[in-house]
């Protein structure tokens, strides 16, 4: 049986760059027997962590702030591989992206660790630059302080319009990175 894999997608342009990445993403892991869920966070009413260390990771919506991450949390306690994908915005992830892996810290609270090891994960990102250094720090830290394993990344600079990523080498790497997955 194929893995379960969940997209992250901190993009706002739900028809952009690093949304042609996740979609190249997914029809290779899909080819590969995989179950994709991806999570356009920009449409979703997600408030940010409030510190207050109330979630219980074992609750089926662990946070003690409900909002549409309460869609999220089943999805990313089930699954294998979760993908972080984004656009460049000051040398990191979209704040969309970076709010929901702030709010994912509920799975790891009070009785249980659902976030913490056995998974995998990859990063993909589109940008108008190259300068995707600090996103890979982070991204490869964020990685190493949940023991998830690293499938890998692909880094698209040079995108700075809708469409500027089509026929790009990035897709078809995204797509391949999605079909290496068993």
């Amino acid at each position: 049986m194929g893995k379960k894999i969940v997209i992250l997608n901190g993009s706002p342009r739900k028809k952009g760059n690093t949304s042609a990445l996740t979609q190249a993403f997914s029809r290779g892991a899909e080819k590969a027997g995989c179950t994709v869920t991806e999570f356009f966070l920009d449409s979703m009413d997600i408030h940010g962590c409030m510190g207050c260390f109330g979630g219980h990771s074992s609750k089926e919506c662990p946070c003690a702030r409900h909002d549409d991450m309460d869609k999220i949390y089943p999805a990313v306690r089930q699954c294998d591989i979760v993908v972080l994908a984004s656009p460049l915005y000051y040398w990191t992830v979209s704040g969309q992206l970076k709010t929901a892996i702030d709010r994912l810290f509920a799975l790891e609270e009070k009785d249980g660790n659902f976030l913490r090891g056995g998974k995998s994960s990859v990063l993909l990102m589109a940008a108008e630059g190259s300068g995707f250094e600090d996103a890979l720090t982070y991204y490869t830290n964020l990685a190493r302080h949940l023991k998830w394993n690293d499938l890998g990344h692909v880094l698209a600079g040079g995108n700075m319009d809708i469409d500027d990523i089509n026929g790009k080498p990035e897709l078809d790497q995204a797509y391949e990175l999605g079909l290496s997955i068993k």
